[in-house]
């Protein structure tokens, strides 16, 4: 399954295109220190588990520095995010999908021309990528009034489907905090 291109409305292509353009750095920032102390903890956390997967220890780092400011951003479960990632790419920066997604949140080449500068190469840039899926997947969240089974689906092409919503859930309980 792939996601499927469907018609924005020019407001929703221009609030999408603003947020994937905002060239923030992903860099937490924090309103006191016991929130971040729970970031502090969450990293040292989830550096572990990843080691595997990102061995280069710097590379990790900013791996989950990216997804924890990106989630954030977009108002996203940080957990749900690193579980839909392992999913959606084993953590492989450069995976492509049979239908031409990209990256490690499988974003289409569509999305780059749709809310992007039409560059698809950048959707393998690690902030871009990430940036990418969490602002598509926020827009899903949106357009099914915060039902993450559904928007999940949409978002696979497999919308109403199970398999793929549970797969990334059962992901997901991996990179949960207790």
């Amino acid at each position: 399954a792939g996601q499927l291109e469907e018609p924005l409305a020019d407001s929703v292509r221009t609030a999408l295109s603003a947020a994937v353009a905002a060239s923030d750095p992903p860099v937490p920032d924090f309103e006191d220190t016991p929130a971040r102390m729970a970031y502090v903890r969450w990293l040292g956390a989830m550096s572990p588990r990843l080691a595997r997967r990102k061995p280069e220890f710097q590379s990790r780092v900013d791996f989950l520095q990216t997804v924890w400011y990106e989630s954030r951003r977009a108002g996203l479960d940080t957990s749900l995010v690193v579980g839909w990632i392992q999913v959606e790419s084993a953590f492989r920066k450069y995976a492509i999908s049979s239908v031409g997604a990209r990256g490690y949140m499988q974003i289409m080449p569509f999305w780059a021309r749709l809310i992007g500068d039409g560059d698809v190469g950048k959707l393998f840039h690690m902030q871009t990528n990430i940036r990418f899926g969490c602002v598509i997947l926020r827009h899903y969240l949106d357009r099914e009034n915060g039902d993450t089974f559904m928007a999940l689906g949409r978002y696979n092409g497999s919308r109403g489907k199970a398999v793929y919503p549970n797969a990334v859930w059962a992901a997901q309980k991996h990179w949960q905090v207790a």
